[in-house]
């Protein structure tokens, strides 16, 4: 068990709220899947060119004119624009631009009915308690903030956006560098002591730390395994105790 009396509980979700196989194995192909006929009947949307200059600027280009040989609404262009989603997704790039993207297609996909996330069975639960207990319950993901409220609104548990009040995605900043936690810190509103943040990845931890976060590494089958002593372990989210 774990104890905590502060007042925000900062969460990773791949590894730590839902299956690491979810992500790689059902949203990522779907994304790589359907890029196509999104990109297709979409890149002329004006909240779709948006993504496509964010992808841009993170290919180092100032604009997606400069980038993209062809005009990025033509077939040539929609053709050329997947081979670097495809080319990115080979590598896991943690790409602001790229996860906006995969949010759009994402989320056709749950409100079709395509896509239900998966949540560890004690998720919802534990949400509940801990804001009913005065905590404030935030997200911090690679993933954009558009495709965390998307992933938290249709799980196989139903809508639990309820038991959450922010989310925060690379914007502030990268997950294994400090100053993203003192940026999201900043934007709670508490000092960096007054948060517990929970993460399967060793080096997130240490970057939160490092600004004094508490921290928790969450193991759960399929995670990376580590050898790693500087973080206490946690197997549920049921182990974390909450004192007012």
């Amino acid at each position: 068990m774990m104890a905590w009396s502060g007042r925000v509980i900062l969460l990773d979700i791949e590894g730590t709220v839902s299956e690491i196989a979810f992500v790689h194995q059902v949203l990522f192909p779907y994304a790589r899947q359907n890029v196509e006929g999104f990109l297709g009947s979409s890149s002329a949307r004006p909240e779709v060119r948006d993504v496509i200059e964010l992808m841009a600027k993170d290919a180092g280009a100032s604009h997606s004119s400069s980038w993209c040989p062809f005009p990025v609404e033509s077939p040539e262009g929609v053709a050329w624009l997947v081979q670097q989603v495809h080319d990115w997704m080979d590598r896991d790039a943690k790409l602001t631009g790229l996860k906006a993207l995969q949010g759009f297609i994402w989320e056709s996909g749950y409100r079709d009915g395509s896509l239900r996330s998966h949540i560890f069975p004690e998720v919802p639960e534990c949400l509940k308690r801990w804001t009913s207990s005065g905590q404030t319950v935030a997200i911090y993901s690679s993933g954009s903030r558009a495709a965390q409220k998307l992933l938290f609104a249709h799980t196989t548990a139903g809508d639990l956006t309820p038991w959450i009040s922010a989310y925060f995605d690379t914007t502030s900043g990268g997950k294994r560098e400090t100053t993203s936690y003192h940026t999201i810190a900043r934007q709670l509103g508490v000092p960096e002591s007054s948060v517990l943040f929970l993460s399967d990845i060793p080096e997130e931890l240490a970057a939160a730390a490092g600004v004094g976060m508490s921290t928790g590494l969450v193991i759960r089958p399929g995670n990376r395994a580590t050898d790693d002593q500087r973080h206490p372990r946690i197997h549920s989210l049921e182990e974390i105790t909450v004192s007012q």
